[in-house]
């Protein structure tokens, strides 16, 4: 396969899967907004720093106000990874590559487009909220469904499917490191009714409550969510899942080509890291710098995957 179609595939499922991740991230910040009277500023702020947009919306002399920061986080075309910029990157990178996906891909891709563009044609009022966020989350449902149920299972499908977990695990962290940090108004509140509520919001942001729920009976504590979306490798939206399947689909890649590049080490290396440790050996390091270099080490790989398989050569 062509660097530069691999690497469409790749930056176009990322795109879209970031997509996702900013409506849910949305609904979290909106959710803990209404549950905190008069720390809004500090909740949206959290929410843009989680987002990576924090110089971004001061150069726009932005509010820590909810409506300001909803706008710009979906519509803004000037913030490049705002829900409207992503889905239409999405869509540039499946043209591009449009002779590698199948009919119901492409249709699925472009529908989600031309559906979203008119959602977000103007600003979204508060009550109309909930029911885009659910719009954005379904039309990204229909892409991956399209990709599950009529592409082969070849370089292609392994491309998309690894540029969908990185961006995926890169979304979990930031959120995990900025919450435990910022979510909280006092150590005061720790194991209270409100604390209860504001780390459940957490969980939906990652579609993760219920499941949690199903595992702990329900009991919600600060250190068992870092654990179920650090190490627990049946959440779909964990450290540890996305690691696994970006590590089988790059495996899939090697033996596909005959040929082992620097991201196979590199992948080896986080998924030995993950596999090797525990929630409390985490916690002695300190979560923070954990979910740090976790990120780094990401980050990392997703350019030793972009020189490894020349996308721009």
């Amino acid at each position: 396969m062509l660097g530069r179609t691999a690497g469409g595939l790749y930056w176009m499922f990322r795109y879209l899967e970031r997509s996702e991740n900013t409506a849910r991230l949305i609904e979290a910040g909106f959710r803990i907004a209404l549950t905190r009277s008069g720390r809004s500023a500090e909740d949206w702020a959290s929410v843009i720093d989680t987002a990576g947009a924090r110089a971004a919306y001061a150069g726009r002399g932005g509010r820590m106000e909810g409506g300001p920061v909803i706008d710009f986080l979906l519509r803004d075309r000037q913030n490049p990874s705002s829900v409207l910029s992503c889905v239409e990157a999405a869509r540039a990178n499946a043209r591009m590559v449009r002779t590698a996906l199948t009919r119901e891909v492409w249709e699925a891709t472009n529908e989600c487009w031309m559906v979203l563009r008119e959602a977000l044609r103007r600003p979204v009022r508060e009550p109309d909220l909930p029911g885009v966020l659910g719009l954005i989350r379904r039309q990204n449902a229909l892409v991956r469904g399209a990709l599950h149920g009529s592409m082969l299972r070849n370089d292609v499908f392994d491309f998309a499917r690894i540029g969908t977990f990185l961006e995926r695990a890169d979304n979990t962290a930031r959120i995990l490191d900025v919450k435990y940090y910022v979510l909280l108004p006092s150590v005061s509140h720790v194991g209270s009714s409100l604390d209860n509520v504001q780390w459940e919001t957490v969980l939906r942001s990652v579609a993760g409550e219920r499941a949690y729920r199903w595992l702990t009976g329900g009991e919600v504590t600060p250190r068992g969510i870092a654990d179920f979306l650090i190490l627990d490798g049946r959440m779909p939206r964990s450290l540890a899942f996305c690691v696994g399947k970006m590590a089988g689909n790059l495996g899939y890649l090697e033996r596909q080509y005959d040929m082992r590049h620097p991201c196979h080490d590199r992948i080896a290396a986080l998924k030995a890291g993950l596999d090797g440790t525990t929630i409390e050996a985490i916690f002695e390091r300190g979560l923070h710098e954990f979910l740090l270099a976790f990120l780094s080490d990401n980050a990392a790989l997703s350019a030793q995957i972009e020189r490894d398989y020349r996308f721009y050569g």
